[in-house]
Formats: structure tokens, sequence, C-alpha cells
């Protein structure tokens, strides 16, 4: 059984072996839902990070590059071109 102590601000630290065992990490949330009992309930919500959703959507087209995005981009907002003659005198 771990114990922890709430300070004058209402924190708690949460003790080692509880993070190690609901694999609470930075970032994760966590939901206190209160029981018939007035018992308290933990769960946690894993934090998603960008990478996770690395891969997840199939690809539809195969990427031109950053700077051909930026070249059409800059045409339909009826811009000159990066790099363009004009830019150069």
């Amino acid at each position: 059984m771990a114990v922890a102590r709430v300070t004058t601000k209402g924190q708690v630290t949460i003790p080692v072996q509880i993070r190690k065992t609901l694999a609470i990490e930075d970032g994760d949330a966590l939901i206190f839902e209160i029981t018939k009992a007035d018992e308290a309930r933990i769960r946690v919500i894993k934090r998603k990070r960008l990478t996770d959703l690395y891969g997840a959507l199939p690809a539809t087209r195969p990427y031109p590059g950053k700077e051909a995005i930026r070249t059409k981009v800059g045409q339909s907002l009826g811009e000159k071109p990066l790099g363009s003659q004009d830019d150069r005198q």
C-alpha cells in the first residue's frame, strides 16, 4: 500500500510504484471518480503524441516537397513564386 500526502495547495505526488503499475507518464491525464461508497477511483488517459499518428492515413499521392507546395500556395494566393526573376532585382 502506497501513501501520499496532500500539500497546502492540494497537490499530491503519486508514488513511483503506483506510476509504474498504472503506466502513468509525463503529460498523461488522470480522471478522479467518486463511487457511491465515497471511494475515489483513478483512471489514466494516455497522452497522444503526434508521432503516434505517423502513417495512420494512407498516402493518396506522392509528396512533391516543401518548396513545390509553397510555390503552389503562393501562386494560388496570386503572389509571385519564391525565387522568381522579379525577386532577384
